[in-house]
């Protein structure tokens, strides 16, 4: 499959870089995927066939599509000496290496930090993994054994029924905190010249994530109860069904905001009231407040009441399924989704990187390739000969 047109985006911040990346599922391909979009040369290595990721099916078969776009593939049979011997040849290259399998396994291959910086002494070695140094760090984890034990579950779902929430975002999460380990550590080699190992985990990220309520015990002495049942800071900050079918998240944030709310909606008495003045009291009398409010909405249109609360400046929002972001006007506007195809040809439109360099977005410069597509291209930039490779071919340790 070919590539796609590079990025209007010129000089790609992290253009210059090789990064080597050993990885499978999301947690360690969203960190290639990163460093990929902002311009790094991204190699992917796979098994022999592919990495099974690109065959997963029901909820997983979006993983391999979302974050490995902007990589190139070479395949190796990581069980051979010539393919442990390419897998060296291409660290020794890199700038960055990225792996997210189980704890030592890429040691017991010669491919941990130890063995490859000694050939590549400015290497960054930035491992994914279930957890950070300590009691549980050999424990095998996913994204939801974290969300479970790391409190986020029990916050998401009602009283007694832990929910997961309802994306990767401990893989994803805990990947942009191993970018910034990378970048921290790139900017220390700028200064000093030399590499180093960077360490980010599922379980730590859950652990920041929910740093908050944590810090609400510390301060208050109550602990956080779950977010379907939490005492809200505001009195109106829910979701409310409207006409129809359709449902619209709304939040009064402010007493400025109450007022402009009031005004809009012909709500005199709240108005001229002066109980309901400041905030806190209208938290106070919420049973009083939100029975009126859903009883209103639900008489009007969702997207007049949209427009209506956006002109007043309010924090509103459809309630939107995922596959309705595939026509939102303002990731359709302006670079919000990015052009790509799907290993058996068919289009697809995925969200872009969420972030804006000198006003541009980051684009597609390689395609969703094929596994191996580019095993010999990648290992004659790495020094190997003609000769060696078409070995390497014959053996079955590269394909």
């Amino acid at each position: 499959m070919s590539d796609t047109e590079m990025s209007p985006l010129s000089g790609l911040p992290l253009a210059g870089l090789k990064v080597v990346e050993f990885t499978h599922m999301v947690m360690g391909p969203s960190t290639g995927l990163i460093l990929g979009d902002m311009g790094a040369d991204v190699i992917r290595v796979e098994p022999i066939g592919g990495d099974r990721t690109r065959r997963l099916l029901g909820s997983g078969a979006g993983y391999y599509p979302m974050y490995n776009r902007n990589k190139r593939s070479v395949c190796l049979d990581l069980k051979s000496d010539g393919g442990i011997a390419a897998a060296r040849a291409l660290a020794a290259a890199a700038d960055i290496v990225v792996e997210n399998f189980r704890p030592g396994a890429l040691d017991r291959l010669g491919l941990g930090y130890d063995a490859l910086s000694a050939d590549n002494p400015g290497l960054i070695y930035c491992s994914a993994k279930g957890f950070l140094a300590g009691p549980y760090e050999n424990r095998t984890a996913l994204d939801e054994v974290a969300q479970m034990m790391g409190g986020l579950a029990y916050m998401t779902g009602p009283p007694g029924r832990p929910l997961r929430a309802g994306a990767s975002v401990i893989d994803v999460t805990g990947g942009m905190f191993g970018v910034i380990g990378i970048l921290g550590l790139l900017e220390r080699r700028h200064r000093t010249g030399a590499g180093g190992q960077v360490k980010c985990s599922l379980f730590e990220t859950t652990a920041f994530l929910v740093g908050q309520h944590m810090a609400q015990k510390a301060v208050t002495g109550t602990a956080a109860a779950p977010m379907p049942a939490r005492v809200s800071a505001w009195a109106i900050y829910d979701v409310f069904a409207t006409a129809g079918e359709g449902q619209i998240f709304v939040g009064v944030v402010s007493d400025q905001q109450w007022v402009a709310f009031c005004t809009a909606f012909a709500l005199d008495d709240f108005a001229s009231d002066e109980t309901l003045a400041l905030n806190n009291d209208r938290v106070l009398a919420r049973d009083r407040i939100l029975p009126r409010i859903r009883a209103m909405f639900a008489d009007i249109d969702r997207d007049v009441l949209l427009a209506k609360c956006e002109a007043v400046g309010l924090p509103v929002a459809p309630i939107a399924r995922p596959e309705d972001l595939f026509d939102d006007l303002h990731l359709n506007a302006q670079g919000g989704l990015v052009d790509l195809h799907l290993p058996d040809g068919t289009p697809a439109r995925l969200p872009a990187l969420p972030i804006e360099v000198d006003g541009e977005r980051f684009g597609v410069r390689h395609d969703l390739g094929d596994p191996g597509a580019d095993s010999r291209a990648l290992l004659l930039d790495a020094g190997m000969s003609n000769d060696t490779i078409d070995a390497l071919f014959t053996s079955g340790a590269v394909a």
